[in-house]
């Protein structure tokens, strides 16, 4: 009987130290912001290979810090550019594996159809203008993207007071959905969903007022030889992901 239960324990042990993924399960770290796109196609993709994710979405820069902590991902999704670069260069992630696969947009957005009319500059100064939203910049890519645009209208001083800001641009999109604050800077894909209308009214911010937000992929260290991981990352730069991709609102290359 001992016998029998230290062979159950060792074998527990065992299934701990290997990880819960199993070969053709990954665990991947994805950017808030493309939270709807990634379940879209997570599902195409376990549909057309059998592999199978788990997804954690958050601001980059948690997600970032989780995975130098030890967080046991196998991919990052990132909002930008300069985070999977830094994990390469830190020995988090395995070189060669980067690239860019969405370009982000931003937009301007309440959800009464009156309040952004031609002038998005007017309204986001309007007196009955009480908070504008944008997400962190400290952790969020468009965050650093809002305030980019902001400056560029030369707005960024006067707003001050007005902005609220999520720590992702998720809870950024929450925060302008459910009124806690009249507009917001979000990311064009949380009001473009895939075949559906936006609602409310918006303004397209020109990609000539902020840096161009190249959102990233790479294979971390933990997924190296992750299945897995392996076959998303390969699936992400097919036809069938660009197209889903494309319809909620990013680019792509």
């Amino acid at each position: 009987m001992k016998h029998s239960l230290h062979s159950l324990a060792l074998a527990a042990l065992l299934l701990i130290a290997t990880g819960s993924a199993r070969a053709d399960e990954a665990l991947i770290a994805v950017a808030a912001n493309f939270a709807g796109a990634i379940e879209a196609i997570g599902k195409q993709f376990t549909q057309d290979t059998g592999h199978t994710l788990q997804v954690t979405t958050g601001a980059t820069g948690k997600l970032y810090a989780q995975i130098s902590e030890g967080a046991p991902f196998a991919v990052l999704l990132s909002a930008d550019a300069q985070t999977p670069a830094r994990l390469e260069e830190e020995g988090n992630a395995v070189a060669g594996t980067r690239f860019t696969y969405a370009v982000g947009r931003l937009s301007l957005w309440s959800p009464d159809a009156e309040r952004i009319g031609d002038d998005p500059k007017a309204a986001l100064a309007a007196p009955d203008t009480l908070h504008v939203a944008i997400a962190n910049p400290d952790l969020a890519p468009y965050g650093v993207a809002a305030r980019e645009a902001l400056t560029a209208m030369g707005l960024w001083d006067t707003i001050q007071p007005k902005i609220v800001m999520g720590e992702n641009i998720g809870q950024t999109f929450s925060m302008v959905d459910s009124g806690a604050a009249q507009m917001g800077f979000i990311a064009t894909s949380a009001i473009e969903r895939a075949g559906g209308t936006p609602k409310g009214s918006r303004y397209d911010v020109p990609q000539d007022m902020f840096t161009p937000i190249r959102q990233d992929a790479v294979l971390l260290k933990a997924g190296e030889s992750n299945k897995s991981a392996i076959a998303f990352l390969e699936y992400l730069k097919g036809d069938e992901a660009k197209a889903i991709i494309a319809a909620f609102g990013y680019g792509t290359e």
